[in-house]
């Protein structure tokens, strides 16, 4: 319960007319107060921005005319649609110290905000909503949000602090979306206050955990209506998943979340069961690039209404773009210059302004199966090639991210942030967490979200960035493994695993990069030579052409085979990375959503994803024919490469972090040795200490059974054992 009372207002009359009661949130930029209506003898909320009285007399007036001009458009707006938290009145009160202040009068709202009723129903065990009940907990405030964006007003912080639920959000209810035009106030006082001079960057205001990439930085362009179209995209995840949708501990991790390409933060993405014509709806909304999203709340939620297959509603329609630009340009925060609507295009109201498909996460890549004979499992299918006299080999195998607080909350709503931009970099004026304060009654009835107030800028450390070369995998949860029945044994049970942030090469190690590795004297020269138990001259004469290295200047692209796990672990050691953990590499590959291969569910019989056996792989074996080992194509079609391929072919079979030729091409080494999995939960696992079989994971180019590039799919094998199969691809710690 929040008693203290800086203003010393309490017991005082406000025009005349409000009898001030009790102070119910505080934040850095304003006090709210539950005041009594002495002529209509009814509770309101007064909200005073305190932060105004400490500008100087000059500035004062020019922000005070603001603040009754955004008075008007909340009462604007308020008169037009129930949902949104009305405006009773606005004006200026003077203080027992003398300070004049500013005020606004609001209807005082009994229940609580959304965010409360989320951490209330997670902690109760409810199960998340399906899409359908949390499009109809938004709707009321999609509607509002539309009304406004119709006029040219953003709101640029939704969240779920800011929108307040009435009665019983799993049956009726009543929904009002509060701090219209509050955003706006508080970066023009930061503004007038000298922030934006001191720093030389871009004073915003709003809350990291729900903020669009042009919020944490304006190379990505102005807010605007998109920007409220993006958070509502949290928020929808969010109600579906009870995970946070940008994940981070800090600002910088949050801007990382919400600007990351590879990763955008849609129910899918964290394992929720999403219809494909949502997901795609969705992930339009959470395009990092603001012309790649819709450009309104009534364009988003006609195309919801739209994949959920249902009728639009009435007054919803998408927003002019001739007259919103100039109503936008009026309303921009001053020294901003106007705002301008993301695309020219004519057509761009239709669900998807272009013909690019909406990408869905993705974990694959452009290469390769297995790399000898197989043995059969339990169908009688073999497992995995191999090669003349190799011993059967048996099968093997193994993710939704961490939840953050960003938000001080008071009563039912949120004090919003201050955070300073520069061009360099992202650096955080003050950073609080998530902390709930509640009135001892069981109301939550305050209309109060301000700034936090703006302290000396603090240099933080640049965000952890992954060499060149390499790409960026958040840390997050997924299941490894799987459950499947049809599945192997060693692929299960599939268990938990919660995962640090870590870096992972984009493509396989390629023959140039080993190459330079030797030639430095800091790795062995690769062998030109496969080596397995029993092989014999025949296989030799066979196989050997195939490894890369024979030809480094033809093959330079190619990635690097022939090597066995010592020197795949000696190179990555050499060039300052290590080899990835099992969890590591199949996180990376198939990310959190429990696919079954790096592009989805559908199996690759199809090709175009990746290097595996087509009829180019069968028409080889036919010229290079090995008796004991004939090549099976697992598709019917010619993927281009006989046998191995230069990495990074493969596009359409990237992971959903970017990275190529995952499964195919070549089988990775990886760093654990093999054991059979738990059940347990586990965190950053590594694997047995000690062992006789290393791993290996995502087939390679003579692949016959989709089964071997299955992301889950594990092979154990003898670490000393090279193959023209078998390559690497590198990690790296944060």
């Amino acid at each position: 319960m929040t008693s203290a009372d800086p203003l010393s207002l309490v017991g005082t009359t406000v025009s005349e007319k409000y009898e001030i009661e009790r102070v119910v949130g505080e934040g850095g930029f304003a006090l709210v107060y539950r005041a009594r209506h002495m002529v209509w003898n009814r509770p309101v909320a007064i909200k005073v921005f305190r932060a105004l009285g400490d500008l100087p007399p000059d500035r004062r007036q020019e922000l005070v005319e603001s603040f009754i001009q955004e008075g008007r458009l909340l009462a604007d707006l308020s008169e037009r649609s129930a949902a949104i938290c009305q405006a009773r009145d606005v004006g200026t009160l003077r203080t027992p110290d003398g300070r004049e202040l500013p005020y606004m009068v609001l209807e005082w709202l009994e229940g609580r905000s959304l965010e409360q009723v989320l951490e209330a129903e997670r902690v109760a065990g409810v199960p998340p909503r399906t899409a359908e009940q949390a499009l109809r907990i938004l709707e009321p405030a999609a509607e509002a949000l539309a009304l406004a964006h119709k006029k040219g007003i953003a709101h640029r912080d939704v969240k779920p602090a800011n929108i307040f639920i009435l009665g019983d959000p799993r049956g009726d209810f009543t929904v009002k979306v509060l701090d219209f035009g509050i955003a706006k106030v508080v970066q023009d006082a930061q503004r007038l206050g000298g922030s934006f001079a001191q720093t030389q960057g871009v004073v915003s205001s709003f809350t990291p955990a729900y903020g669009a990439p042009e919020q944490f930085s304006r190379s990505h362009g102005a807010t605007g209506p998109w920007t409220d179209v993006f958070a509502l995209g949290l928020i929808f995840t969010e109600l579906m998943t009870y995970a946070a949708a940008l994940h981070g501990d800090d600002l910088t991790q949050l801007a990382f979340s919400s600007m990351d390409p590879r990763r955008r933060p849609t129910p899918r993405t964290y394992g929720a069961n999403v219809p494909d014509a949502v997901e795609a709806v969705l992930r339009r909304a959470l395009a990092v690039a603001p012309d790649e999203r819709f450009r309104s709340m009534g364009e988003l939620w006609e195309a919801l209404r739209s994949a959920m297959s249902l009728e639009p509603l009435r007054g919803f329609a998408a927003m002019d773009a001739s007259q919103s630009s100039q109503l936008l340009t009026a309303l921009a925060p001053s020294g901003q210059g106007p705002y301008t609507v993301p695309s020219s295009d004519p057509n761009a109201s239709a669900l998807f302004r272009d013909s690019r498909p909406i990408q869905q996460p993705m974990v694959g890549a452009s290469a390769t199966g297995p790399f000898l004979p197989p043995p059969a499992n339990a169908n009688g299918h073999p497992t995995m090639p191999a090669a003349n006299g190799m011993p059967p080999m048996s099968p093997l195998a193994a993710p939704a991210p961490a939840k953050s607080g960003t938000l001080v909350a008071v009563g039912g709503a949120v004090v919003a942030l201050g955070v300073v931009f520069i061009a360099v970099g992202v650096w955080a004026l003050k950073f609080r967490g998530r902390e709930t304060v509640t009135d001892d009654k069981p109301v939550a009835s305050v209309v109060s979200s301000s700034s936090a107030p703006v302290a000396p800028p603090v240099t933080e450390p640049p965000p952890p960035t992954c060499p060149e070369g390499m790409t960026m995998i958040p840390g997050g949860k997924f299941f490894m493994g799987s459950d499947d029945r049809k599945d192997e044994e060693h692929e299960r049970p599939a268990h938990q695993v919660t995962l640090s942030a870590y870096c992972m090469d984009t493509t396989e190690v390629t023959v140039a990069a080993y190459k330079a590795c030797s030639d430095r004297g800091e790795c062995k020269r690769a062998p030109k030579e496969n080596e397995w138990v029993g092989i014999d001259a025949a296989a030799r004469k066979l196989y050997d052409p195939l490894c890369n290295i024979r030809e480094p200047e033809e093959r330079a692209s190619y990635p690097i085979n022939c090597i066995d796990w010592e020197l795949a672990n000696a190179f990555c050691t050499a060039v300052d990375k290590r080899l990835p953990t099992e969890a590591e590499w199949e996180f990376a590959t198939r990310g959190s959503d429990g696919r079954k291969y790096p592009w989805g569910d559908d199996p690759p019989t199809k090709g175009g994803f990746l290097n595996a056996c087509g009829k180019e792989c069968v028409a080889w074996g036919r010229k290079h024919p090995d008796p004991d080992n004939p090549l099976a194509a697992m598709y019917p079609v010619d993927d281009g490469f006989a046998t191995t391929a230069p990495v990074g072919s493969f596009p359409n079979g990237a992971s959903p972090f970017g990275l190529q030729d995952v499964v195919g091409n070549v089988w990775e080494w990886v760093g654990d040795w093999y054991a059979p999995y738990g059940a347990d939960a586990l965190t950053d696992p590594k694997g047995p200490e000690s062992g006789t079989e290393r791993v290996l994971r995502g087939g390679a180019w003579n692949g016959s059974d989709p089964a071997w590039v299955r992301p889950t799919y594990r092979f154990k094998i003898d670490p000393k054992l090279r193959s023209h199969g078998i390559g690497v691809r590198c990690a790296k710690s944060l």
